[in-house]
């Protein structure tokens, strides 16, 4: 039996997903962030709990600057995670499915997740303690 090559339909070429497709597949890659960043955050009291040279060495690890923007990405993947909840729980109660509103709410816990992240950024930047 030949088999005959079926060329491919247009629509793989010029299909967009949706933007609250994006921000769905976004809201759960933020969740499997935020779950390897607990790990991270487990595995860091356990070496506060070791003794001091434990500590030490994990705060030359948290100093450096790659490490250092992966915990603001972790921050931000939390602030977004967050918004995004919010949202499902309007959906909830029934709420915000006009397709107008739903990228209104996008817009907003995108804004809103930079808006945290920042701000908490300032507030550790600029001696909150």
């Amino acid at each position: 039996m030949e088999q005959r090559k079926r060329p491919l339909s247009p629509h793989l070429q010029v299909y967009r997903l949706p933007l609250t497709a994006v921000v769905s597949v976004t809201h759960r890659m933020t969740g499997v962030l935020l779950t390897a960043g607990l790990i991270l955050f487990v595995m860091s009291l356990g070496m506060v709990q070791a003794g001091a040279s434990s500590y030490n060495a994990m705060q030359a690890f948290i100093q450096q600057p790659l490490v250092e923007i992966a915990i603001w990405l972790m921050v931000y993947a939390l602030f977004f995670h967050l918004c995004h909840g919010i949202r499902h729980l309007i959906w909830d109660l029934g709420e915000g499915y006009d397709k107008l509103l739903m990228n209104y709410y996008i817009i907003l816990e995108l804004f809103a997740s930079v808006a945290f992240t920042l701000l908490s950024f300032l507030f550790v930047r600029l001696g909150g303690s």
